[in-house]
């Protein structure tokens, strides 16, 4: 069956036809110039023999911008938003360049809580508070929601979330809310929320606990709310702009700004190439600052005493074995005991629960307390009938929001999940503050923005609220048979020997989950290659994916794939050690790293690694359980 966008060039291309050879057709195919715009983006996206630029070609393309042929926009941050803008900004035609100091969605674009949500709980605040600022939150975020998983169906799904009531008013009140929730979403709708009786909610969710603390389940409500896998869909959107034509460097830092001598305005940054040590110039019309919970120490580059608009709030997670939760079945509590949100949510076969929400600094390497770790053990046994173990915790994280005060309110009390924009200094746009779920419009205001400010000239207007990723077009749940049935994963014995091997529901699934409809060019590799064999027991990232993200996907260290490109140092932190060896092994390969190279690869990844708070890595008394950890 072909897509809608192959039906409407179908369509056109047929009555093209009929006026030009019968003339019978009186009204000939006008499509506006956003329709032929989007279909030429789709076109470049999805050609099926492009690739996207070499990163030395990217950094030629930064350092070619010159005062006589500048870029129109030079974004600064490589996170959701920031690759956001780039791709919203190259698609209107505009000429367009990203630097990135670390990697692509290497701060909180990856250490999020996975869900692409609605904001169940600011329409709690909407209504009790009769504020209409937040009703509008609501309906831009289920819109956004509806967006995201639409653009991105192999990296996002409908997720359905329980949550257990106590006693009768509990029902009533939650049943009734998420009922309204329903109602705001409208045709933004994933799946009508519903009540389960206590045993129909053990059943859904077997570990679940019926009885505890003088209490008795009396059941649960579920409702419906997206969840994704976070760093692969912010790799996706800056391999995206690439193919649309953007310039996107990572771990390439703006050191200082340029400024035209007649008025101050920005006109350009410096930049260093955090690999190679290189320094060079590119000028811009205008900079849009998109650097999360560093966007305070970007602006001060620009004026030294910018007044600070980020207040950062660490959020931990913990990720456990899968049985702690059902596969398909997430838990939200909205309000614990001390009037925190609980959640506890299948991911990636494993399960990930959370989350604090405190006052923290500003680090490139947050790392989760261990007081924040119990606080999320102790919340989560509460309403589980399975013992909660910290010995049971394969990877802790630590992510830094960035929540935003407007400079221009008079109270704080204008801390939000909102996004704020502002120009507070020419040439220089910023854009912070905001949720994942609403990166795409956080982008869309920043650009419109920086069009406004530097006179720029679209082609069109915005095209990615209906424009599919990289590896989302026309793709389907049940493409990873093809891999299944079509492939093989040619695997390198210690001895040297390449033997055959079965390509694996496991494997299959999680190629096409992780690549979409790019996922045969990575079995091809582990068929073709001998790149077949796992990085990790009882995981399915293969070793081909290393080699294929080398080439194809940006990832020029050891940390890039463990992190971000797979998710292993998230999922277990003592499996990414036991897998850096093969993967710094392979990247050395692709770009032919020397012995030195490799070890500080090494070094640095275990360093990063230590950060990830595991029952591995992490000295603890678990008085609560009367166990002590062998290290």
């Amino acid at each position: 069956m072909p897509s809608a966008s192959r039906f409407r060039r179908l369509t056109v291309a047929a009555i093209a036809t009929a006026t030009a050879v019968g003339g019978s057709v009186a009204l000939s195919p006008t499509l506006s110039t956003n329709d032929r715009a989007v279909e030429d983006v789709r076109q470049k996206i999805n050609d099926p023999t492009a690739i996207v630029p070499s990163r030395a070609a990217q950094e030629s393309a930064l350092i070619c911008a010159s005062p006589a042929s500048p870029l129109d926009i030079l974004v600064v941050g490589g996170g959701a938003t920031g690759c956001g803008v780039a791709l919203d900004a190259v698609t209107r035609g505009l000429r367009v360049g990203l630097v990135e100091r670390e990697d692509f969605s290497s701060g909180t674009s990856s250490r999020s809580t996975k869900l692409i949500h609605g904001g169940v709980r600011y329409l709690e605040k909407a209504v009790f508070n009769l504020d209409y600022g937040q009703v509008k939150l609501v309906f831009h975020a289920l819109e956004e929601r509806k967006q995201v998983i639409e653009n991105a169906p192999h990296l996002c799904h409908a997720l359905p979330c329980m949550t257990p009531c106590f006693d009768l008013f509990e029902v009533v009140y939650y049943w009734m809310g998420l009922k309204m929730y329903d109602l705001v979403a409208g045709p933004r709708l994933l799946h009508f929320s519903r009540y389960y009786s206590s045993q129909e909610s053990l059943e859904l969710f077997p570990t679940l606990a019926k009885n505890g603390k003088d209490r008795s389940l009396r059941g649960t409500v579920v409702y419906y709310d997206g969840q994704m896998n976070d760093s692969r869909l912010n790799v996706g959107l800056a391999c995206t702009a690439a193919l649309a034509g953007a310039a996107v460097l990572n771990h390439a830092e703006v050191i200082s700004f340029m400024k035209d001598d007649s008025n101050e305005r920005i006109i350009g940054a410096r930049i260093r190439d955090n690999l190679s040590g290189q320094e060079f110039d590119t000028y811009a019309k205008i900079v849009v600052n998109a650097a999360g919970p560093f966007c305070d120490s970007v602006r001060k580059m620009a004026k030294k005493d910018a007044q600070p608009i980020i207040c950062p709030s660490s959020g931990v997670h913990v990720v456990l074995p899968d049985y702690y939760s059902p596969q398909g079945m997430g838990l939200i509590v909205p309000k614990t005991k001390d009037g925190r949100v609980v959640f506890m949510l299948p991911w990636l076969g494993r399960t990930v629960a959370g989350t604090t929400d405190s006052n923290t600094t500003l680090t490139l390497l947050p790392e989760p307390h261990e007081d924040e770790i119990q606080f999320i053990l102790d919340a989560i046994s509460d309403y589980l009938s399975v013992k909660v173990r910290r010995t049971d915790v394969l990877s802790a994280w630590s992510g830094i929001r960035p929540l935003a005060v407007d400079p221009s309110a008079k109270n704080t009390e204008s801390i939000s999940r909102d996004h704020v924009l502002l120009e507070d200094y020419p040439g220089l746009v910023t854009i912070t503050g905001g949720k994942w779920t609403t990166y795409r419009g956080m982008a869309e205001d920043a650009v419109n923005e920086a069009i406004k400010s530097g006179n720029l000239c679209p082609k069109n207007g915005c095209l990615t609220q209906n424009l599919r990723l990289i590896g989302g077009d026309g793709w389907q749940p049940s493409n990873f048979t093809v891999l299944a049935q079509q492939y093989v994963r040619m695997k390198r014995t210690y001895g040297g020997k390449v033997v055959p091997g079965v390509m694996d529901t496991a494997a299959a699934k999680h190629l096409s989950h992780a690549y979409g409809t790019l996922a045969e060019r990575v079995a091809t590799i582990a068929q073709d290659e001998g790149l077949g064999k796992r990085l990790a027991h009882g995981y399915p990232f293969l070793e081909a994916e290393v080699a294929y993200c080398a080439r194809h996907e940006y990832c020029e260290s050891a940390v890039d794939f463990i992190a971000r490109r797979s998710r292993l140092a998230f999922l277990d932190t003592d499996a990414a050690g036991r897998a850096l060896p093969r993967v710094i092994d392979i990247l050395a390969t692709e770009h032919k790293w020397d012995k030195l190279r490799q070890n500080q690869e090494l070094e640095k990844a275990k360093d990063f690694l230590e950060t990830f708070r595991s029952s591995k890595n992490a000295q603890f008394h678990d008085g609560k359980h009367d166990q002590i950890p062998t290290l």
